[in-house]
């Protein structure tokens, strides 16, 4: 385990002192900088809770889940979620906030997350946000437009409307409404149809249009942007085909037909919508037979996986590290690079060293989840 040394509060004052970064630029000089936050990021199956472990065991980070499936209860298997062994190595904060009855947008995932990252600087670590909801990671750093909150009532109607029509009956719709929006937004993203119809029936105007208006103010961190990417799709879709069999092996249907049991859940909601969840529910309302399970719930991941890369090539700042399977691994290139990176200095900084390092001239330690 590395030793790393904390943040200290400097005698009689009541708040910590700013950490103090040495500039990429000039080496030598010291200057006042805003509090650091490493985004993780990466498609499914590419191996960033596995990257994320490591590094907390290397880095004096906590991790934020950026991930709108594993905010929900009972969701455990399909979603990849930590296990408690895992979790207990390395806590995840933002994971298990809701009912899978409840909804859960990005605004309140930006509200959430700010204030754990505050919490987790004020304690004098570094805020790790590790996940696959592309669209959090864009509201957290970029902000989001003044939409209006979700309507139960026209969610329902839109619901109803998309069961008797189909999700790409709904989503030509939205291209006529809003033909941006329409280009943006994939036919088979059913949540992002519906949010953008009901932003329209709400306040009848286009959801891009609103998109323009002035976003808040940026938060008061500096994000270190990395991202796992698989130059080998052909491997990713293997490993994809394999995972879902492995969660299937795990207790994946038993673990719907629980949430099915409840009485209170429809495929229509947010956390039945999830990869996997809504092709088990199919199955187990004798929609499809098993192997139509499979089959379709795995082609239905390759697809998110596309997005989310997509997504990825287009987000500003990030460097990219090869996922699992070639060289020396992406955990040593990323801890290397993030040692270049984020480089505090001063008395109160704290000191990122890889393993192996000596002792930093503060020796206390940190060892495991803090």
């Amino acid at each position: 385990m590395v030793n790393q040394s904390v943040f200290r509060r400097p005698v009689g004052q009541g708040r910590p002192r700013r950490r103090v970064y040495r500039s990429d630029i000039m080496p030598d000089m010291e200057h006042e900088a805003p509090d650091r936050a490493i985004l993780l990021m990466g498609p499914t199956a590419s191996g960033k809770s596995a990257l994320a472990l490591a590094l907390h065991e290397r880095l004096p980070v906590e991790i934020v889940s950026v991930d709108s499936s594993q905010v929900y209860r009972g969701l455990d298997i399909g979603t990849a979620k930590p296990t408690r062994a895992e979790q207990a190595r390395a806590p995840h904060r933002l994971i298990d906030i809701r009912d899978p009855a409840e909804t859960y947008s990005a605004a309140e995932f930006r509200a959430d997350a700010l204030r754990e990252m505050h919490d987790i600087t004020a304690a004098g670590r570094i805020p790790l946000l590790v996940g696959g909801t592309m669209f959090y990671f864009r509201a957290l750093e970029f902000g989001l437009s003044d939409l209006p909150s979700a309507d139960a009532a026209v969610r329902r109607r839109l619901a109803d409307e998309a069961r008797a029509l189909g999700w790409p009956a709904m989503h030509e719709r939205l291209r006529a409404l809003d033909p941006e929006a329409g280009r943006r937004i994939n036919p088979n993203d059913a949540q992002r149809i519906q949010r953008a119809l009901e932003i329209h029936a709400l306040t009848g105007r286009a959801p891009s249009e609103l998109g323009r208006a002035a976003p808040p103010a940026p938060p008061p961190f500096h994000f270190i942007k990395v991202a796992l990417m698989p130059d080998d799709r052909a491997a990713l879709h293997d490993l994809i085909s394999r995972r879902f069999q492995d969660m299937l092996d795990r207790g994946l249907v038993a673990e719907v037909e629980r949430l099915y049991r409840r009485g209170d859940l429809n495929p229509e909601m947010p956390s039945i919508r999830t990869v996997g969840y809504r092709h088990v529910w199919e199955y187990l309302t004798k929609r499809i037979n098993y192997n139509q399970m499979i089959a379709r719930a795995t082609a239905a991941t390759r697809q998110l996986a596309k997005r989310q890369m997509t997504w990825l090539r287009r987000y500003p700042g990030v460097q990219f590290f090869n996922a699992p399977g070639a060289g020396k691994g992406p955990e040593t290139e990323c801890l290397e690079h993030l040692r270049k990176t984020v480089r505090p200095v001063g008395k109160s900084g704290v000191i990122i060293k890889s393993a192996g390092a000596g002792r930093p001239a503060n020796n206390n330690s940190h060892n495991g989840p803090g």
